[in-house]
């Protein structure tokens, strides 16, 4: 295959492959692929083993170029790539290393109730959920704000819509970064974003974004799953979104800003995808600027779709969201650039840390997690496919050592859209999905088709990776029984 990755992949252990260093000129570090036997030859059927060797390259990189389980072939770097830079070592910031729907994250609403109170009414609720919850490609929300508004919202982050009764306090604590990263710069953010975010906040949108009704199949760690309130049985919702159109022009404007930036600095790139600036440089501060307050603006966006899922949950069954006990479990990011403290060579040191489809995965101990996951660590969500599972596991020690804090952030894909759409062919997806336990309502003509089970890889492989290799462990398993997709 020409798309097929044939260049070195050595195994280290049973989870571990590394890329040498030696392997292309320029590489700084070497590449290191978690994943098993079984997923390895999936994973050298594309280019994004090659992606993880050219962000080996990046100016500044430490340790190792990462990518997760759930790798596949993204712009600039992989889907499932993690890379830290020392800005004190002339590290970078790279936009690919964001991507394009900047801070598309996950967040998991627990409830009181039991399938058994929700099998009855399913395809009422996932009917009001659907009218509720705008999605679908270029749909408006039901909360608007001007340019003003915006601005203040970006800047704030979820505390700003919470402020306007759009959410619980609860919520901003169990939000990564408290739903707020310091420094954004609205400012930096231009008018062509601000219009396409101008009425796209509390909307779902298109693509692998969904709202997903779940069933707690099985607990595999009764301690963190009490913390999360999560039992068998029970029902969870889970939200994947991000920042929409703002975010994505975010990254637009600043893939243009910066196309003469390296040479500028004497930055020689395998990949011009990989465009990049040193993180001190004027050119670099500003697309963090810009870069944070979209990551503000999408958790504003599930904030917003927090809220209008317990709307909906309240009408269909009667009673208010706080006596349903649809707390938030927690938020986490998947597409961001954070500054954060790691060891490196003894010392302690501010790096840059990419996360480009994963998830930050903090162990227990971690003084930027609330109280309630103090002695259990961070909750890590993982979604599956619409007709198998997803995971909530939580971080590990052994990911603050390896992976710069980060696990998976999904199953990952392992066939494109367009063959997902020509496998279905002939098909009902939504009958297939019937036939599994779960009833799904897309907007788009070709959603269920997109994004149906066989274009996933097995998140059970995937999660087993993360938990063998001592980096994030298993908590809980969620069977979905409902979907809601643009």
């Amino acid at each position: 295959m020409s798309d097929a990755y044939h260049g070195p992949l050595e195994r280290i252990d049973d989870h571990r492959w590394r890329i040498p260093r030696s392997y292309k000129p320029g590489m700084r570090v070497d590449g290191l692929i978690y994943a098993d036997r079984a997923l390895v030859e999936a994973i050298k059927q594309d280019k994004s083993p090659e992606q993880v060797a050219n962000v080996a390259c990046l100016p500044g990189i430490v340790r190792y170029s990462l990518a997760m389980p759930d790798i596949h072939w993204g712009y600039g770097f992989c889907i499932g790539g993690v890379a830290a830079t020392d800005p004190a070592q002339g590290g970078v910031i790279s936009p690919g290393g964001v991507g394009y729907d900047i801070n598309c994250g996950v967040r998991l609403i627990r409830t009181n109730l039991t399938f058994a109170d929700v099998k009855p009414r399913l395809q009422a609720l996932v009917d009001t959920l659907f009218k509720t919850v705008p999605c679908g490609v270029g749909k408006g929300g039901i909360v608007k704000f001007n340019k003003s508004e915006l601005r203040e919202l970006m800047s704030e982050g979820s505390p700003f819509v919470v402020r306007r009764g759009l959410g619980w306090q609860s919520d901003i604590e169990c939000t990564e970064a408290h739903g707020r990263i310091a420094d954004a710069e609205p400012g930096l953010v231009s008018e062509r974003a601000l219009e396409r975010g101008s009425d796209q906040c509390g909307t779902l949108g298109s693509g692998n974004h969904f709202l997903e009704v779940q069933v707690v199949e099985k607990v595999d760690d009764a301690q963190a799953a009490a913390a999360m309130g999560l039992v068998e049985g029970g029902v969870t919702v889970m939200i994947h979104s991000g920042s929409r159109g703002l975010g994505y022009q975010v990254c637009e404007d600043a893939l243009k800003a910066l196309h003469n930036v390296p040479e500028k600095y004497g930055i020689d790139l395998p990949d011009k995808q990989l465009v990049c600036a040193p993180v001190d440089s004027p050119e670099g501060r500003q697309y963090l600027g810009a870069m944070r307050a979209a990551a503000n603006f999408a958790w504003c966006n599930r904030q917003i779709m927090t809220h209008l899922a317990r709307q909906a949950f309240a009408d269909l069954f009667g009673q208010p969201a706080e006596r349903l006990g649809m707390h938030l479990v927690y938020d986490v990011a998947h597409n961001i650039a954070k500054m954060e403290p790691y060891e490196v060579d003894g010392r302690t040191c501010e790096l840059c840390v990419h996360r480009k489809g994963a998830t930050r995965a903090f162990p227990p101990g971690h003084p930027e997690l609330p109280a309630r996951y103090r002695t259990v660590g961070q909750p890590v969500l993982v979604p599956g496919d619409m007709g198998r599972a997803s995971y909530v596991l939580v971080g590990q020690p052994g990911a603050m050592e390896h992976t710069f804090g980060s696990s998976c952030h999904g199953a990952g894909r392992r066939m494109s859209r367009g063959a997902a759409i020509r496998a279905s062919k002939g098909r009902s997806i939504h009958r297939e999905l019937l036939d599994r336990g779960v009833f799904a309502r897309a907007r788009g003509r070709t959603g269920l088709e997109e994004e149906q089970p066989d274009a996933y890889k097995d998140v059970v492989q995937v999660v087993s990776v993360l938990h063998s290799a001592g980096i994030s462990r298993r908590v809980a398993k969620l069977r979905p029984v409902g979907v809601i997709k643009g």
